[in-house]
C-alpha cells in the first residue's frame, strides 16, 4: 500500500474517532405546557351562554316565587321527614311566612377566584386549599348572572332569602361577606345563612332545610345540585343511572321549573362522575363506518 494511501485510511480513522468521541447536543427539553382553562369553566364562567343560562334560571326562579307570593301555596317544597325518593312528601305550610332557600356556591356565587388557581396550577380539590379561600377569597367571587335581580324582586315580594350552604360555620363572617359582596345579601347567619354544623354535625342539608320550614312556608329552591333539593339523591348506594332516573321521573321531575330550579354547574360535584357504560345506553351507541378515516 501506497505511502499517499495509507495516510489517507488513517486520515478516515482518525476523523471516525473525533466524530465518536463528540458528544452530539443533547436536545433541549419541550417547554411546559401552557396552562389550559379546562372546556367546564370555560363553559360555565367565559361563556355567553353559560351566562343565558344563569340568567334563565334566575327569570324561572323569580316568576315562579312571585306567582306564589301572590297565591300562597299550601305546601312546602321541602321534602317532610320520612320521605323516600319513591314516596316523597312535603311539609304543610300553615300560616308560616314565605321564604325561598337556595344554595351559594356555583348557584348564587361564582367563586371564580378558587377556581382561577385550580385551572392556573394544574390541581385538584383540596379541603385545605378550600378552607383558605373561605377565609380569604370573598373579594374573588362574582354574582350568577341574573341573581341580583332576582333575589332583590322576591324580597321586594315579602319573601325571605335563606342560603343554605357546606361552607364552615366558622368561617360564617367571611362567607357572608361574599354573599353581600356580590350584591346578593344580606345574609345573616343563623338567620337567613346557614352553614355546614349548625343544626347537626356533617354536611348533610337536609336537618338544615328542616329548620328552615319549621319556621317558612319554602316556596321555591335552587341549587347546582340534587343535594341542595334532598340528601336523599346523594346516598352513596345510588348509581348513576338510577340516581339520574330518581331525578327526572314521578313526583320530582314535576317540581324542575315549578318549586325547585336547577342552576348549571359542569365544574365539580356529585354530578360529574359515570363511565362509559354509566352514560351511554347500550341501545343508544354509534361507531363510524369508516372507522373515522376520511
Amino acid at each position: 500500500m501506497s505511502r499517499i494511501a495509507l495516510n489517507a485510511l488513517l486520515a478516515l480513522a482518525l476523523a471516525g474517532c473525533t466524530r465518536a468521541q463528540v458528544a452530539e447536543p443533547a436536545s433541549a427539553p419541550p417547554p411546559p405546557a401552557e396552562p389550559r382553562v379546562p372546556a367546564s369553566m370555560q363553559w360555565l364562567y367565559g361563556s355567553g351562554e353559560g351566562a343565558a343560562a344563569g340568567i334563565q334560571a334566575y327569570h324561572a326562579f323569580r316568576d315562579h316565587v312571585l306567582a306564589a307570593a301572590r297565591s300562597r301555596p299550601a305546601e312546602s317544597v321541602v321534602l317532610a321527614e320520612g320521605s323516600t325518593l319513591d314516596a316523597p312528601r312535603f311539609v304543610p305550610c300553615g300560616e308560616r311566612p314565605l321564604a325561598v332557600v337556595l344554595d351559594v356556591d356555583e348557584t348564587a356565587i361564582q367563586n371564580l377566584g378558587y377556581e382561577y388557581d385550580e385551572a392556573q396550577r394544574g390541581l385538584v380539590y383540596d379541603q385545605g386549599r378550600w378552607n383558605r379561600w373561605e377565609q380569604t377569597g370573598a373579594n374573588a367571587v362574582a354574582p350568577i348572572p341574573g341573581a341580583v335581580t332576582a333575589l332583590r324582586a322576591m324580597r321586594e315580594a315579602g319573601v325571605t332569602v335563606i342560603f343554605n350552604s357546606n361552607r364552615q360555620a366558622i368561617n360564617a363572617a367571611q362567607s357572608a361577606a361574599a354573599i353581600e359582596g356580590a350584591g346578593l345579601g344580606p345574609a345573616r347567619h343563623g338567620e337567613t345563612l346557614y352553614l355546614q354544623g349548625d343544626v347537626v354535625p356533617g354536611s348533610a342539608k337536609d336537618p338544615r332545610r328542616a329548620a328552615v320550614a319549621s319556621r317558612y312556608c319554602v316556596v321555591a329552591m335552587a341549587g347546582d345540585q340534587l343535594g341542595d333539593f334532598s340528601d336523599l339523591f346523594n346516598v352513596r348506594s345510588l348509581s348513576v343511572t338510577d340516581r339520574r332516573s330518581a331525578a327526572s321521573s314521578g313526583r320530582f321531575a314535576s317540581l324542575w321549573g315549578n318549586g325547585w330550579f336547577m342552576l348549571s354547574n359542569p365544574v365539580y360535584g356529585p354530578s360529574i362522575r359515570g363511565g362509559f357504560d354509566d352514560v351511554f345506553p347500550a341501545d343508544k351507541r354509534w361507531s363510524d363506518p369508516q372507522g373515522g378515516q376520511e
